[in-house]
């Protein structure tokens, strides 16, 4: 028969005693409130599962039978209506009142950009840690009510899913998303229109639309360039996340920047309090600059209020994951618009360069462009301090504006399901008690013998997901069924029976996917103990374009088919939300071996911990200041300015020695369960309340977002952005000829109690005395130092400014001091933030 086929979706009547189930499932909140999907669930567990959880999908696929039954049933709408009670509740929660201290939830907003998100597998704009941390960032922040929307692009193909084939290739394949399957809506106007805002990439005009999602208390709004009026170039901006090649990524970046700050605009959206969450989105500052020039201020002036408000966290010390473009490219898709606004490339160039003047640094355009930055982790903010010190070239980098706020894991996310039921039962209260480390020593009280059930069903659940996925990898692959059968046996033991390592990241080669094979003979005595069975699970993709990564995953695949190693090392395909829930859950022991100090954090070791696996890591990222001896193991780093083969040797040894004569013994002997019992507690009772997402959004709070909003009211108030610029422009000219000097005679030998005096001199070269500072540091040993101001003395008219410094030495025995000078205003957001320091 022949003829044309015409599609025809009928859509189920959602019953009239169910009227809010389209609200409850467009509503990002069903990623982390479980009753809420259980609501769905009870309707067809085998259509929520053929869904990917999409709830959106799932009520346009469900038949209208069941539907109609359950409006009928007494049981499903007792249940409904607990839902929507809870629903309405949580949506009626305000900021809490320590908050409220900090940012004021009717006049603040904070506006987060992000180029991915990671809410859920059935939301695909997300490859990594990146989108999953900025997804938690959201809910973290729903949860508590403080007032933020978050900015992205839609990609139509999102990240790949992976194959991996049978000589271990990373196979990538690219799924076009179905935007009417999504829990989301275009943003219209007044009329109903849908909004379109454009921008303009090299000479042509593109247009986006805006696509509005809710996540609870949290907005987010998604940037679409896929319109029938764009040409097949620009349509496909927002195509797929991290496609493509560079020409892609730059316009990428000009549409999450520039097309987000013109979004809000167009949506009427005004935030007192820009986050740059990684250097994607730094066009932004450039466009906010605009706005404000369009209102007669200078570009000096713009920048400096723009800044002020503006937060920029890093994420990596790793070159790669630092947006670097040439001139060429960025004139040639830049220039026209920096043009169109009365800039010129050179402008640009000179805010966003590390050194090399004719590229532009994305990390270096976000940090010159904002006055608040953090790293992710204790260590990483320390590396980032080094490696982003060209920016404040006269200041220690330990001094410099780089602090840190380490990274957190949203809980309800990630915790599973027998651990919140038995919460519920024996805690109470605990969803208000995240951050209270003294509340969680109610995990001891748990009996041993219930946490270790809870325990062995988390890791029997993940054997029955992990086999089925591996099963269908290796059919797929035309692997012989008695192979498979050997590939699969220990996920077919009893869990309590086989200790399970779990290895599960982004196959990137700073994160050692291998180390653990460093001393192969050893390791396949230790898998292949009879009387000891442990099995290693490992997931991960690597970027398309990382040739080094795909090797690693190739290495991986290669071993796990050995006759040592088959069954005891397993390679899991299309690493996801779903399947790190899973792991994280199940695992016992969670591995990270990263290269010290390239890992910046590290969630997914949190992700283990809370659910009581342990960690034995690299200390390293957030296991640095996590690790307290009790709960769980450390590899101490070997000195980064030794041959990287050496260390990698010795690390690798290191990691084997604590599987052999800690790990391993401790959980296999019967005289020593209770110590695993007692680490595996002391895991979750450490990491839940110093590494949730709700420590970290408050931190983000009080240290960052207060002070952007702060500095924003400030700067706008009696031409305050006017008069900083101003003033920085005299200081830059003028402080090559500012000199410093001593002049009386250096004390080497004081009493206990006496006062050290120390007299200066200042030449100016025409600044005030009002715009230094001039201090002295005293140091000794590891001790923290402590500074010591000094005051204007009277001096000769129009000859050098006296200065006196007077201080009590603070410690015993023998100290250093050091005098230094730099410029200072009221206005600065951070007194170094000039990056100007004189030193005698």
């Amino acid at each position: 028969m022949s003829g044309t086929q015409f599609p025809l979706e009928v859509r189920p009547r959602i019953p009239a005693e169910l009227p809010r189930l389209p609200e409850l499932a467009n509503n990002l909140i069903y990623t982390w409130d479980r009753d809420l999907r259980h609501l769905f669930r009870q309707l067809d567990n085998s259509l929520y599962e053929a869904c990917g959880g999409n709830l959106n999908l799932f009520l346009r696929r469900l038949g209208q039978a069941t539907f109609d039954a359950a409006a009928r049933n007494p049981a499903y709408l007792d249940i409904y209506q607990r839902v929507v009670a809870s629903y309405d509740a949580y949506h009626a929660k305000t900021m809490p009142a320590d908050l409220a201290a900090y940012l004021d939830p009717k006049n603040d907003l904070i506006a987060y950009f992000c180029f991915e998100f990671g809410f859920h597998e059935s939301l695909p704009l997300y490859s990594g840690g990146l989108g999953i941390l900025a997804a938690d960032h959201c809910k973290a922040a729903s949860d508590l009510a403080v007032p933020l929307v978050a900015i992205g692009l839609l990609y139509h193909q999102g990240f790949f899913e992976q194959h991996i084939d049978v000589r271990g290739r990373q196979v990538e394949q690219y799924r076009t998303t179905r935007l009417e399957d999504l829990p989301l809506q275009l943003a219209v106007d007044s009329n109903g229109t849908p909004l379109e805002v454009s921008v303009l990439i090299g000479t042509d005009t593109v247009r986006l639309r805006i696509w509005r999602g809710r996540a609870g208390h949290t907005t987010l709004y998604l940037l679409d360039s896929d319109l029938p009026s764009n040409g097949d170039t620009y349509r496909s901006i927002t195509g797929r996340l991290y496609g493509g090649d560079e020409s892609t990524r730059v316009m990428q970046e000009i549409v999450l920047g520039v097309g987000g700050v013109r979004a809000l605009a167009a949506l009427g959206i005004q935030p007192t309090v820009w986050h740059l969450n990684e250097g994607h989105a730094a066009f932004q500052i450039v466009e906010r600059c605009h706005a404000l020039m369009t209102q007669g201020h200078s570009f000096a002036a713009a920048l400096e209020h723009v800044a002020a408000a503006t937060v920029f966290t890093t994420h990596t010390p790793v070159a790669a994951g630092h947006d670097v473009f040439n001139r060429g490219l960025i004139e040639h898709l830049l220039g026209p618009y920096l043009r169109s606004i009365g800039l010129e490339t050179d402008t640009l160039l000179g805010l966003s360069h590390n050194g090399e003047m004719d590229r532009v640094n994305m990390t270096a355009l976000a940090l010159y462009g904002s006055r608040h930055h953090n790293g992710v982790s204790r260590v990483h903010g320390h590396v980032a301090s080094e490696n982003e010190s060209y920016v404040w070239p006269e200041i220690p980098p330990e001094e410099n504006p780089i602090t840190y706020v380490t990274n957190g894991v949203h809980l309800q996310t990630f915790l599973a399901l027998e651990w919140v039921n038995l919460f519920d039962i024996r805690f109470g209260d605990w969803r208000t008690r995240l951050s209270d480390p003294e509340y969680w020593s109610c995990i001891e009280t748990v009996p041993n013998h219930q946490f270790w059930s809870i325990r062995q069903e988390l890791t029997a659940e993940l054997f029955i997901n992990v086999e089925k996925r591996l099963r269908h990898q290796h059919e797929t692959n035309g692997v012989a069924s008695s192979t498979i059968d050997r590939a699969t046996r220990l996920l077919n033991m009893p869990a309590k029976d086989v200790l399970v390592l779990g290895f599960a990241r982004r196959f990137a080669t700073y994160k050692r996917a291998t180390l653990v094979f460093s001393e192969r003979d050893r390791l396949a005595k230790l898998l292949n103990d009879p009387a000891r069975p442990v099995v290693l699970i490992m997931a991960g993709k690597a970027h398309p374009h990382d040739e080094p990564g795909k090797r690693l995953i190739e290495q991986v695949h290669e071993l796990s088919m050995k006759p040592e190693f088959i069954g005891k090392i397993l390679l899991v395909e299309n690493y996801d939300l779903a399947l790190a829930r899973k792991l994280v859950a199940g695992v016992d022991v969670w591995l990270n071996n990263p290269e010290f100090p390239l890992e910046a954090s590290g969630t997914s070791g949190m992700k283990a911990a809370l659910n009581g696996g342990i960690n034995l890591s690299v200390l390293d990222g957030w296991w640095a200041e996590g690790f307290d001896g009790t709960n769980g193991w450390g590899i101490k780093p070997h000195d980064v300015a030794w041959d990287s083969e050496y260390r990698f040797r010795e690390e690798g040894r290191d990691l084997i020695d604590l599987l052999e004569n800690h790990v391993i013994p401790l959980y296999f002997d019967s005289d020593a369960s209770r110590e695993w019992i007692a680490m595996a507690k002391a895991s979750m009772r450490t990491i839940i309340p110093r590494f949730n997402a709700q420590r970290m959004v408050r931190e983000y709070v009080r240290n960052l977002y207060s002070p952007a909003a702060r500095q924003n009211r400030v700067l706008a108030h009696d031409r305050g952005a006017e008069r900083l610029a101003e003033w920085k422009q005299r200081v830059a000219q003028l402080w090559g000829g500012v000199r410093l000097t001593r002049v009386d005679s250096p004390q080497v030998q004081v009493a206990h109690g006496d006062t050290v005096v120390i007299d200066l001199r200042a030449h100016l070269a025409g600044l005030q005395p009002q715009d230094v500072r001039v201090e002295c540091v005293v140091a000794q040993d590891d001790l923290a130092p402590m500074s010591f101001s000094a005051v204007e003395v009277p001096s000769e008219p129009g000859g050098d400014v006296a200065f006196r410094l007077q201080f009590t030495p603070p410690f015993a025995g023998q100290q250093t001091y050091q005098v230094r000078m730099y410029p200072f205003h009221e206005l600065l957001s951070h007194r170094f933030e000039m990056g100007r320091m004189l030193w005698i």
